[in-house]
């Protein structure tokens, strides 16, 4: 999908605060909201946005809707995601957190079935800057460029982006995977779509945590794809103590101890993984513009 297109666009809970403030900042930045969904609202607007019950009542207004923006209570997401699937949208941003672990599964399963694509849940959207903005990322932060940045975290991508803005790298666009334990999309798509964009050079991975998924994902996408957009890992809290022990009852408890318990630093572990398939890993946001540009000088 090209998300740079004047695609439209619906708000699933649009009359919550939350979401109402993020669809009237959406709109105002030139998203195309074309309307709003919240069962027994309907023929309200919020702003100029117009608000119905059913999703297949806006279809009878716009016909084909592109993208849905779910802001619904975490209890009432799996009956919104239905929806939308059901009206055939393929592209949905799951911006609430917290969604009970089975809806989340049975969800993605859902989507799975009929070839939709699900972003979070917990993701604070998408942003191509001064082009489209879906969801909750702050614009003044990004400027157009070339890097995609791939995060988990909204406020370490700010920082992220603030180092590669001060460099004129810019980003081509900014995806918000979300911070839950179970998500849709993962990591290996955004790769994958990433490496076909014709206006990315280069690919920033930002995480406060990486796990052996991630790793398998990175590996997956070197070999499918051969580094053929360079790769670099931002992880936060690298400089924590290598060894720490750990000696409060919850913990030991947790991890079915009698008593306290040495634990290394996995994400170091990780680290020395990421290097030895040949990924570069930043040890602090300043460090990620001189990491792209040495790796694109070096390309033939």
């Amino acid at each position: 999908m090209n998300w740079s297109s004047p695609n439209k666009i619906i708000v699933q809970g649009i009359t919550s605060n939350w979401a109402a403030f993020c669809a009237v900042q959406m709109k105002a930045y030139g998203t195309n909201i074309v309307a709003g969904v919240s069962p027994g609202n309907g023929g309200t607007k919020v702003e100029n946005i117009p608000v119905f019950d059913l999703i297949e009542q806006v279809q009878a207004q716009v016909e084909k809707i592109d993208v849905s923006l779910i802001f619904v209570d975490s209890y009432q997401v799996l009956d919104a995601v239905r929806e939308a699937i059901a009206a055939g949208i393929n592209h949905v941003i799951i911006l609430t957190p917290k969604i009970p672990p089975l809806d989340t599964i049975e969800l993605i399963r859902h989507a799975k079935k009929t070839n939709t694509l699900i972003l979070g849940p917990g993701s604070d959207g998408i942003i191509i800057p001064q082009q489209a903005w879906l969801g909750n990322l702050q614009p003044q932060f990004y400027q157009p460029g070339t890097v995609g940045l791939i995060t988990s975290s909204r406020h370490l991508s700010y920082e992220v982006a603030t180092e590669l803005n001060a460099a004129s790298l810019g980003q081509s666009m900014v995806i918000s995977l979300g911070d839950e334990r179970i998500i849709g999309s993962s990591l290996t798509h955004w790769l994958s779509i990433f490496n076909e964009d014709p206006n990315t050079k280069a690919i920033v991975s930002i995480g406060q945590r990486i796990n052996d998924n991630d790793i398998e994902a990175i590996i997956a996408y070197s070999k499918n794809y051969g580094y053929v957009k360079p790769v670099i890992i931002y992880l936060a809290g690298l400089k924590a103590p290598q060894e720490k022990v750990y000696g409060d009852a919850t913990t030991i408890i947790s991890n079915h101890l009698s008593g306290s318990i040495p634990a290394v630093n996995r994400d170091r572990q990780t680290v020395n993984k990421l290097k030895k398939i040949g990924i570069k890993v930043a040890n602090k946001p300043s460090e990620i513009p001189l990491l792209i540009q040495e790796t694109l000088s070096a390309e033939p």
